[in-house]
Order: structure tokens, then C-alpha cells, then sequence
């Protein structure tokens, strides 16, 4: 009826001429007092479906939601699961963080050529052990060449400044050449001899024997350890030539290596040089090894807020650069922690719960965060959990009987 009768001052009017159509004119005014009930009748009908009051949404409705931590015991089976008071122990605390294995840097010697040229044989391979003084490589250089040719000019030029000083010697004892000419004579041999020396130098430098001369030169390691790094290939062989500036190898000696970890800016004052660190590696969790801090970084990651921790680990043969490591540091202060039986533990979730009691025959499920275990079957809780505070003693058992 809303959509026949707009809401307007001529409903009246309109409902009146529609009615007279049903009426005759002597009823006209019967007409007119059924239209007025008709029109009371629209606007009722229209404003029965309109909101009540302001407007203003209901009020909310709270619906109780169980608390899934919560255990409820029969009282006659409260006794069945007994309680303990949680004791109080001082020790260290402990640090946890990750790193990599990294070599020593002041353990790593590059390996280089002085003579350029080209490569013709290679003795050694990327990842090889090598000892001290093995051949690596044999290059191949024109500078040997020049080298040797500057030695044996120089070796002459030697020879003959010293024969003309002995013949300078001579005629100056019978007077027959000046004092000058003597201290000439002199001073050619002096800088011969210079020259001679300079140029045996040179081929020393390079490698090479000057009683057995070549213009191939063979490069030896300076160092025992492992080869890290190799920049020539047996492409080098077949004419690439190799700058005395380049390095063909680097070798780092492993037997001290860096783990490297990162440390979070709060926690950077729980460390100091020198303090001790135990060493876990993800590929051989059962074997611990022992280092000692050599640096704390002095820049802090802009995003992450970490430092660099450096840690000096004597290698016993197993550990490989770039293996994942945790670190763990131990503090210098004790603080005090709560003790409770192994059994008052609960995993559960890759987490650690105990149940607390809460009033009567209630327990609430707590998480704790566990720490290492101690003699007597207990174990340690780092948080979550105060001394003197009652657990239930077989955690395991509660979390049965409320599970049925």
C-alpha cells in the first residue's frame, strides 16, 4: 500500500476520488470517512516496520569461551595427581646464536706469479691439500728471458771493468797514468758489480737458477692448507697469459677458523673479548667444540641490529667453511631459576608446558621455557615459572586424564 499512496498532502484528495467511484454522489460523504480510515490505515501500515528508539546498534552480546589451557579433575581423582614447589638454583646465563664457518683471513695467502706469461702445466686443483714449497704451476714468461740476457750483460760488463781497474792498478804503481784515472777505473768496477748483483736479484725473484737458466718458472706454494680459490684453468695452458699482478691461487690454512655469529644489540653488554663460547654444528650435533671471542663488531646491521661476534675454533679436521654453527655464550653473573622434576614438563607443540594449579580441583596449562637438565632427573626452567611455585609433579599424566 506504501507504493499505491505516496507519502503526499494529495493522498486525501486522490483516495477520496478513487472511493467516489464505488459510491453514489448522495454518499459522498461516506466516501469521505472511508478514505480517511483508509489513509490512517497507510500510514500506520507504514510506520510499523521503522526502528524503535535512536538508532543505536544493540548492545553486544559476551558468549563464554571455554579457556583450552584449563583442566577440570573429579574431586575424588584430585589426590591422583600430587603437586611439587618448584626449587630455586643460581647459575649462569646462557646465550644462544647462530653463525657460519669462515677461514681466518690472516691464515689465507694469495699465490702469484712474478714473471707474466702464459701457463703450460698446473700441479694443483681447487679444494687440494697442498704442503709448503709443493709446485702449483709452471708459467711460461718472456721476462725470464730479458731477465737473464740483463744478468749476462751485466756479468760482462763486470768482468771488464775489473780487468781494466787491475790494468789501472798496475800502470798507476809505475807512474804511468794519474791518481783520477785510478779512482775511475774504480768506481766502473763498483757500478759494475752493482749491476751484477742487481740483475742475479732479479732472477732469484723470479724463480730462476742463473746456472740453469729457462723461461719457464715454476711457482711453488708459500703455505700448507687448503686451495679456497683458483683463477687459472687449463684454458691458462693453452696461451692465456697470467699478470705477475694476478692471482692464480689462495690458499688458507685451516686450522684455525672464525665462527661468525650474529648478536642482537641488548644482548652485545653480556659479552667481552676473550669469553669463552661452545660450539655446536647442525652437521655434527654430538660433538662440542670450544672457542674464545676475538672481536665484537663494531657496526650494527641497520635493519636487523645485530653485531658480528668472531670466534677463533681450532679446527680438529672436521670443520668446512660456510657450515651452519650455534654458538653459546655463558655469563659471567649467576641469576636464579626454578628447578622442577623432568616429569612436571610437558612438550607438547615444539613447546614446553606445566600445569599449575588454579583453585581447587582446577589446573591451568603454563608455558614455561625449559632449559638444560641437571642431575636428579630435573631440569631447569629459564622463564615462565618462579621458585616456590607448585606444578603438578607428572604433567604427562594430567594431560591424559583431561584429554578423556
Amino acid at each position: 500500500m506504501m507504493q499505491i499512496f505516496p507519502s503526499s498532502p494529495c493522498v486525501g484528495r486522490e483516495v477520496t476520488r478513487m472511493m467516489s467511484r464505488f459510491f453514489p454522489h448522495h454518499t459522498r460523504s461516506a466516501a469521505l470517512a472511508c478514505a480517511s480510515a483508509l489513509c490512517i490505515s497507510v500510514v500506520l501500515s507504514g510506520c510499523k516496520d521503522k526502528p524503535q528508539g535512536d538508532g543505536a546498534p544493540p548492545p553486544a552480546k559476551v558468549v563464554q569461551v571455554p579457556d583450552m589451557n584449563r583442566i577440570t579433575i573429579d574431586g575424588k581423582d584430585v589426590n591422583k595427581f600430587p603437586l611439587v614447589a618448584a626449587e630455586k638454583v643460581e647459575a649462569a646465563a646462557e646465550l644462544n646464536a647462530t653463525g657460519s664457518v669462515f677461514p681466518d683471513v690472516s691464515r689465507e695467502v694469495p699465490v702469484i706469479s712474478l714473471a707474466s706469461g702464459r701457463v703450460v702445466d698446473i700441479k694443483a686443483r681447487l679444494d687440494d691439500n697442498v704442503k709448503k714449497g709443493q709446485l702449483l704451476l709452471k708459467v711460461q714468461s718472456p721476462d725470464i728471458t730479458n731477465a737473464f740476457d740483463a744478468y749476462l750483460k751485466a756479468a760482462n760488463d763486470e768482468q771488464l771493468a775489473e780487468k781494466a781497474l787491475l790494468r789501472a792498478q798496475d800502470l798507476y804503481q809505475h807512474g804511468a797514468i794519474a791518481q783520477a784515472m785510478l779512482e775511475q777505473a774504480e768506481d766502473t768496477e763498483k757500478n759494475a758489480k752493482a749491476d751484477l748483483t742487481a740483475a742475479d736479484e732479479q732472477l732469484q725473484t723470479l724463480g730462476v737458477d742463473k746456472n740453469h737458466p729457462s723461461n719457464v718458472v715454476s711457482v711453488y706454494a708459500p703455505i700448507s692448507g687448503v686451495i679456497v680459490a683458483q683463477n687459472v684453468t687449463n684454458a691458462a695452458a693453452a696461451g692465456v697469459g697470467l699478470s705477475g699482478s694476478a692471482t692464480a691461487f689462495t690458499i688458507a690454512d685451516l686450522s684455525t677458523v672464525w665462527v661468525v655469529c650474529d648478536v642482537y644489540e641488548n644482548d652485545i653488554p653480556k659479552l667481552q673479548i676473550g669469553q669463552q663460547a661452545k660450539i655446536r654444528l647442525n652437521a655434527y650435533p654430538d660433538r662440542m667444540l670450544t672457542g674464545r671471542i676475538s672481536d665484537i663488531g663494531p657496526i650494527l646491521d641497520p635493519s636487523l641490529r645485530t653485531a658480528k661476534i668472531r670466534i677463533e675454533v681450532a679446527n680438529p679436521g672436521f670443520l668446512k667453511l660456510g657450515m651452519f654453527a650455534t654458538a653459546t655464550f655463558t655469563s659471567l653473573a649467576r641469576q636464579s631459576y626454578a628447578l622442577v622434576p623432568a616429569d612436571a614438563v610437558l612438550h607438547l607443540h615444539d613447546r614446553d608446558w606445566v600445569f599449575v594449579p588454579v583453585a581447587g580441583n582446577q589446573f591451568r596449562r603454563t608455558e614455561v621455557h625449559a632449559g638444560p637438565m641437571i642431575s636428579g632427573n630435573r631440569q631447569q626452567i629459564l622463564s615462565g615459572l618462579e621458585p616456590g611455585q607448585k606444578v603438578v609433579a607428572n604433567a604427562l599424566l594430567l594431560e591424559t586424564a583431561g584429554n578423556q
